[in-house]
């Protein structure tokens, strides 16, 4: 961009405005830590929505009243949409983005790696919410909050079921850090001090709705050993994101079966047609631009050279030819061009 001329400028894809070839490599690196953080919201927004609705729905139909008061939808709706995007994006970009393939022109932005986490995800909290829904007033003794009355005060059979369904979306939040089957999803957790402040802000807010919430959040205070279960029941979905990573992704046939997938050697020649094209396309766009930068030079040489001989061919007649009056000497039309000084006589 600085050093450079316009022929090259205009003819190239890609201007260095500083000259300075290590921003390629800080381009690609952000360019895939903005991709991966796309791909890591969605992953937890998909899983929350999913679940969410499930349960409202069929808890609606079943109990004749939805688990999750529309207050407490709200609040979900806050950590699922604001907290979360905040969380997952702001992820600093390392050098361990360099080490993997580019992603494919045509690939999807869902992979099947994330499609596995979110099923998987969402099947381990629609099992506890559901457990917890119908035998969980005998789990811990207590009334249960099913076929209660219209305005009945909270129970701690549904404040159980909320809290449990809030503390397994923060401890997923961590998992959705990792999108390609990693298995420490505590790698670089402290590097991003802005997700550490939003899921601990979000636990500790947590607690003062459950405790102290009351009527407008329809929340009862939980004892320590409910708190204990819940915190749990949390801490399993790290246990169980491990458990989904064990599983390969190409052994699923339901994401095949779907569509979602492809088998591998139909993938790898996919991905070698598509590199041949993305070549073939580069050097074609190299060879002309080489093209249009070696026509300009031709071009300025040509016309350089042109402007010297005629200059020295008229300045020599001049001299030396059988015209010694200025005043009426008219060069040959050949030699005469509008830079020269003699011919401009």
């Amino acid at each position: 961009g600085i050093a450079g001329t316009d022929v090259a400028k205009e003819a190239s894809d890609i201007i260095l405005t500083d000259d300075n070839f290590s921003s390629i490599v800080k381009a690609v690196m952000w360019g895939r830590n903005v991709y991966d953080s796309i791909s890591k919201f969605l992953q937890f927004q998909l899983t929350v929505n999913v679940v969410a609705v499930i349960v409202a729905f069929t808890g609606a139909c079943i109990t004749q009243d939805s688990p999750l008061k529309a207050v407490q939808m709200l609040w979900v709706n806050l950590i699922m949409d604001t907290f979360a995007s905040l969380a997952l994006a702001t992820e600093p970009p390392t050098e361990a983005l360099l080490l993997r393939k580019p992603y494919g022109r045509n690939n999807p932005l869902i992979s099947l790696t994330m499609m596995k986490n979110i099923l998987g995800h969402g099947v381990y909290q629609l099992v506890i919410i559901f457990t917890l829904l119908f035998i969980g007033e005998r789990m811990f003794n207590i009334d249960s909050g099913r076929n209660a009355p219209l305005h009945s005060p909270p129970s701690e059979h549904y404040t159980i079921i909320f809290n449990t369904f809030v503390l397994m979306q923060l401890f997923n939040e961590i998992n959705a850090r990792k999108i390609h089957g990693e298995r420490n999803v505590f790698d670089g957790i402290f590097a991003n001090p802005i997700f550490c402040s939003i899921v601990l802000g979000t636990f500790a807010v947590q607690i003062v709705i459950v405790q102290w919430g009351g009527k407008p959040f329809s929340c009862a205070p939980l004892n320590v050993e409910q708190w204990l279960w819940c915190l749990f029941v949390g801490v399993g979905e790290l246990l169980w994101g491990q458990v989904i990573a064990t599983v390969p992704t190409e052994r699923l046939p339901c994401l095949k079966e779907a569509g979602l997938g492809l088998e591998s050697g139909e993938e790898e020649g996919e991905e070698l047609a598509e590199d041949e094209e993305e070549i073939d396309c580069a050097e074609r766009e190299l060879r002309r631009g080489q093209i249009l930068w070696f026509r300009g030079l031709n071009r300025i040489q040509t016309q350089v050279s042109f402007d010297r001989n005629s200059t020295f061919n008229c300045y020599h007649y001049f001299l030396t030819g059988a015209h010694t009056d200025t005043q009426t000497f008219q060069p040959e039309p050949s030699l005469r061009h509008d830079t020269c000084a003699v011919c401009l006589r």
